[in-house]
């Protein structure tokens, strides 16, 4: 289910009944989220602070961002267990190289060997990841405005991350429960 998950952005419509179940059950809950993340109004607010500057990308930054406020999450990681779940991550993900779309599979070498899962804890390291989204992007030409707004705004989406969380957890965790039921 974990390459599912990490994979799902690269896997477009019908492509994802190319995997087998565990990898599909990944996509899905992958997809879940997201829908529940967009959905949610905390993460409304939150993507309001950089629509003026990013307009649809807006969200991706939000995306971003949830990510340094769930590794930073005191309830959920300490720096040590933080980095042992990203080299379990990685350990795990080296396994299904072959079944990896190409995008994925290109750029997975680099999040491994720069940790991109463990230094989403650290500013420097968010701020990497926000230039990531300007580089994946059609359109976008710099994040240093993105950088600007989420260090502006750092306590108002730390408050939408919380507010978002506090409803996510246990949605993500009744589906994905669901989804390791299924035959």
């Amino acid at each position: 289910m974990l390459l599912g998950n990490m994979i799902s952005d690269y896997v477009k419509g019908k492509k994802k009944w190319d995997y087998p179940p565990p990898v599909q059950q990944g996509i899905t809950l992958h997809r879940y989220i997201d829908e529940f993340t967009d959905g949610h109004e905390a993460t409304r607010e939150a993507k309001s602070v950089f629509r003026p500057a990013y307009r649809l990308y807006s969200g991706a930054f939000v995306d971003v961002v949830y990510d340094h406020f769930l590794a930073t999450d005191a309830e959920l990681f300490t720096a040590e267990s933080l980095f042992a779940f990203s080299q379990t991550v990685y350990t795990t993900l080296d396994n299904f190289i072959p079944l990896m779309p190409e995008r994925f599979a290109a750029m997975f070498p680099y999040m491994k060997s720069q940790n991109w899962l463990y230094h989403y804890q650290s500013r420097w390291g968010t701020q990497k990841s926000l230039g990531g989204v300007v580089r994946r992007s059609a359109y976008l030409t710099e994040s240093d405005t993105a950088f600007h707004l989420f260090e502006q705004h750092y306590q108002l989406l730390q408050d939408c991350y919380r507010h978002f969380w506090a409803d996510a957890y246990p949605e993500i965790r009744k589906k994905f429960g669901e989804l390791t039921i299924q035959p």
